[in-house]
């Protein structure tokens, strides 16, 4: 955890920025993989972790708004607990690291909320999202576990989203620190893109290489040949000379802040031509979205950017034509570039996206469209210094999708169906970097994942 004062301050932000009534964050519990003592690793909730900072299981926390009290309910550990844990800080310990003087135990914490509610005070809570907590906050409040996520409080959801929006600057080191555990990972897959080696064994070393830099991995690990699968699991191929290698994958710190990187390497070493080609494009999108990425602009125009870019380099290769603008207008892109751009990074790799994807990544100016392509934009709104993004662009040949859109005759005016015909084996490229936003426009975090060309050639060769 980070000192103290950062929790106090924080949570005098969230006090700040809430009228009235109870706020309630709810901890994580440990989750049974197939029998109770058996349970996955353990994660903690985020909004939690942002404001209480204790990463233990069976905890919740209360904010007293309207009389200035915190208060943390938990239970110390039994002799049986201890047997197999071994000692423990007693909860008041805890609590005393983060800024908290007032605990209690957990079964006080239902009649705390239900003295609240019978005063007509206000309970707020985020969304959930485990079954556990949707039941606890049944039991709680009363409402039918199909309604709690209806109502959980919109006024708590845009707070957190302000405040955690903003990453401080011990929140930036640990990312820092953190992203050569991720530039490890890639470095070492690309050099691991050889004929005759599996994902499995790629995915694998991936995933020790994150579990040695302190942490686990942020997401399962995307490593495909077919790349054109946006979130391809399977990991059952074996690679051969002039496959694409797609790798999608980022690590969680100890403190829980998570990195993401796309990189596509050339099994063997050698791009031919027509990766090259292909290659390039995404490498200028990248490039040119991120100098349009700035405080004061709103992402969806560095989305556009980048959608314009590869249009325009779709257009030379033959892929599409006419005018561009009207194109891209028109969504004609889409099929090449079905997503958005990037999405927020911070202690969740899609960061706060379970408070709901519109209120992270919108704003009262900025909404989200209904067009194919921009309807997966997760990240629209107005940037802000300090703002942590990912830069995600990429090109795709999706056989079914090109299919259905040649069927349809959909946008043929912009599309050359025949020479996409051609591409139809060619999987998908995608180039991702994480990106802060900074007072003048932004910058890569840490050091940058070889990317062009020539360096990802040289990195493939050099594993052989």
């Amino acid at each position: 955890m980070f000192n103290k004062d950062v929790y106090i301050n924080r949570r005098k932000h969230l006090k700040e920025s809430v009228e009235s009534g109870l706020i309630l964050i709810l901890g994580n519990n440990e989750s049974a993989m197939n029998y109770p003592d058996n349970t996955y690793h353990y994660r903690q909730d985020s909004t939690f972790l942002y404001f209480f900072g204790i990463d233990y299981p069976e905890l919740a926390g209360v904010i007293d708004v309207d009389n200035d009290k915190e208060i943390i309910f938990g239970d110390d550990l039994t002799m049986d607990h201890i047997i197999w844990m071994g000692s423990q800080p007693k909860l008041a310990d805890r609590a005393s690291e983060v800024g908290i003087t007032k605990t209690a135990p957990f079964k006080e914490l239902s009649s705390m909320i239900e003295e609240a509610a019978n005063s007509g005070r206000k309970i707020h809570f985020t969304p959930p999202y485990r079954g556990e907590n949707i039941m606890l906050l049944s039991d709680l409040t009363g409402y039918h576990h199909n309604k709690v996520k209806s109502k959980s409080s919109l006024e708590l959801v845009k707070a957190c989203v302000d405040i955690r929006s903003i990453k401080e600057p011990w929140e930036i080191e640990e990312l820092e620190r953190h992203m050569k555990v991720g530039y490890d990972m890639h470095t070492s897959a690309m050099k691991m893109a050889q004929p005759g080696v599996t994902e499995q064994q790629i995915s694998g070393a991936m995933e020790g290489i994150s579990m040695s830099g302190g942490g686990v991995v942020a997401f399962p690990i995307i490593c495909s040949v077919h790349g054109e699968t946006l979130h391809n699991h399977y990991h059952g191929n074996t690679l051969k000379e002039g496959d694409l290698l797609l790798i999608d994958a980022g690590s969680e710190s100890p403190r829980h802040y998570a990195t993401d990187n796309t990189r596509t390497s050339p099994v063997g070493g050698k791009f031919t031509q027509k990766q090259k080609n292909i290659y390039q494009i995404v490498v200028d999108a990248n490039d040119l979205s991120r100098e349009a990425t700035k405080p004061n602009i709103p992402y969806r125009d560095a989305h556009m950017v980048a959608s314009k870019t590869i249009a325009t380099g779709l257009k030379e290769l033959g892929l599409m034509k006419g005018d561009v603008d009207e194109a891209v207008a028109a969504g004609a892109h889409a099929l090449f570039f079905p997503h958005g751009l990037g999405h927020m990074l911070g202690l969740d790799v899609h960061d706060m996206e379970d408070y709901g994807e519109v209120h992270v990544g919108y704003d009262d100016e900025i909404r989200p469209s209904s067009q194919f392509g921009l309807a997966y934009l997760r990240l629209g709104r107005r940037l802000q210094p300090n703002f942590v993004i990912t830069n995600e662009p990429g090109i795709y040949f999706i056989p079914a999708l090109i299919d259905q859109w040649r069927s349809e005759k959909r946008l043929e005016q912009f599309i050359n169906y025949d020479k996409v015909e051609t591409y139809k084996d060619f999987g998908g490229i995608r180039l991702e970097d994480d990106i802060l936003v900074t007072e003048t426009g932004c910058r890569i975090i840490g050091e940058r994942i070889p990317i062009y060309v020539d360096e990802v050639e040289a990195i493939v060769k050099s594993g052989r």
